[in-house]
This record gives C-alpha cells, sequence and structure tokens, in this order.
C-alpha cells in the first residue's frame, strides 16, 4: 500500500497575553518543535505560517487565513501546531476547523502537545481542551483589563511608546513626563481647540505654520494631526468635550 505524502504547513502563534509564558510558547520554540516534530515523522515541510501578536480568540489573523488559501489551493493537507490553544482560543470556531473543515478538505491535523492526531481517529479530550483553552483567554484578559485599569488608576502609562508630547520617565518605569521639545505643540493644539476648531482646520493650520507631528522615538517618523490626535488622550478629550 502507497504510503500518504502529507505537505505539511506548520502554524505558529503568539499572542500578546501568552508574553507571561516566556520562552516556553515563543515563536523560535514552537518553530523548532515543530519542523523538528515533521523531521522525526516523515512530514514534507512546504510552508510555515506565522501570527504574531495576534489573539487566539479570533481568527481573523493575516498567517492563518494564508493557511486556509494554501488548503483551498491544494498546497498543503497537513496543518501541525504545538497544542490546540495555538490554532485557537474560541471553542466553537477551533472546533469548527478540527472537526469539520480539517476533515472536509482531508487535511490532517497535529496538535503535538496535546497527543491530538486526526490520523488516528477523533480525540475525545480534544473538545474538553478547547473549552479550557477560551476559558483560559477569557480569565487572561479580564486579569490584564484588571490590571491595566489600575495602572490607569496610579498615573501609570501602559505601551511600548509615550504618546506624543510625553516622554518616558528615565528612571520611573511607567510613568510619563512632558517633553519640552513638543509640548509646545500639545499646547498649541489645545489653545486652538477650546476656539472651536475641528481636526481638519487644526492640522492646516499645523501645515501652514510648517510643524511637523513627530512619532514615537524616531524624529524621521512623521505624521498627520490625526495621528497625534489619536495617540494622545488628553487632547482626543478635549475635543469630545468641546462637541457636547
Amino acid at each position: 500500500m502507497k504510503q500518504q505524502i502529507y505537505n505539511t504547513g506548520i502554524y505558529l502563534r503568539l499572542s500578546c497575553d501568552d508574553d507571561v509564558h516566556g520562552e516556553s510558547v515563543s515563536i523560535s520554540n514552537q518553530r523548532q518543535m515543530l519542523t523538528q516534530y515533521c523531521r522525526e515523522h516523515g512530514l514534507r515541510l512546504v510552508d510555515e505560517y506565522v501570527d504574531d501578536g495576534y489573539s487566539g480568540t479570533n481568527f481573523d489573523r493575516p498567517g492563518f487565513q494564508r493557511m486556509l488559501d494554501d488548503i483551498e489551493d491544494g498546497k498543503i493537507n497537513c496543518v501541525v501546531t504545538k497544542d490546540l490553544s495555538r490554532l485557537g482560543r474560541n471553542y466553537i470556531l477551533t472546533g469548527q476547523y478540527t472537526e469539520i473543515y480539517f476533515p472536509s478538505k482531508g487535511v490532517r491535523y497535529i496538535a503535538i502537545s496535546d497527543g491530538v492526531d486526526s490520523e488516528k481517529g477523533e480525540s475525545e479530550i480534544a473538545p474538553f481542551l478547547n473549552i479550557l483553552n477560551e476559558m483560559h483567554a477569557r480569565q487572561t484578559s479580564k486579569k490584564v483589563k484588571a490590571a491595566m485599569k489600575v495602572r490607569f488608576e496610579n498615573g501609570a502609562r501602559s505601551g511600548y511608546c509615550a504618546p506624543y508630547g510625553y516622554v518616558k520617565h528615565e528612571t520611573i518605569k511607567g510613568k510619563i513626563v512632558p517633553d519640552e521639545e513638543t509640548a509646545w505643540v500639545v499646547r498649541k493644539i489645545f489653545t486652538l481647540a477650546t476656539t472651536g476648531m475641528g481636526p481638519n482646520r487644526i492640522r492646516r493650520a499645523l501645515e501652514a505654520e510648517k510643524i511637523q507631528v513627530h512619532l514615537g522615538d524616531n524624529p524621521k517618523d512623521t505624521g498627520s494631526f490625526h495621528i497625534c490626535l489619536r495617540v494622545n488622550p488628553k487632547i482626543k478629550s478635549i475635543f469630545g468635550q468641546i462637541r457636547k
């Protein structure tokens, strides 16, 4: 009997919430585990699909969608992940892919750490693992929101970059202070806003004076006033008050 050839795609995902697990679920660690598994089990590795920084509760991810396109095109007939949670943390949707979509397309699915291999038949534990994964996602989301709320109430900043008009404090983590080089621009925007000018008129006023809004730590990165409005919550709030 001719042995089935499996053209395999490995799927790697890491969300922001997974950082607490460190290197154990990192993209590099997943890649090493999956490529080694393919090599040891005679699976022909065709491509890898990566979603770095995407939540498992939503399947509208670029890497995942590209994988589905390759399945539809017949490029791959086997998908391997580290575990079921890498595929997704939505119980219903994950089950639809593993129990309905993959079988209908003749795709073998393997979740290494969970011992799931569709070639060996349906896994009785997989549905329970999917439920636990979704519960974990919901619980993690609640913890992250609670932690962020505490940080905001204490005046701490969450996020990698400081909003326009501010810089990170040199010694206190999470604290931001006014940036003297750009603070005058923010004050000018406030002043113009209090006169009733909207974002477009303020943008044109800034452009007329050749004032550029720098984003992040790179002075070469410039953008419109709309971006300044988006990244600075204080400026955003004042427009909300004026419009009321």
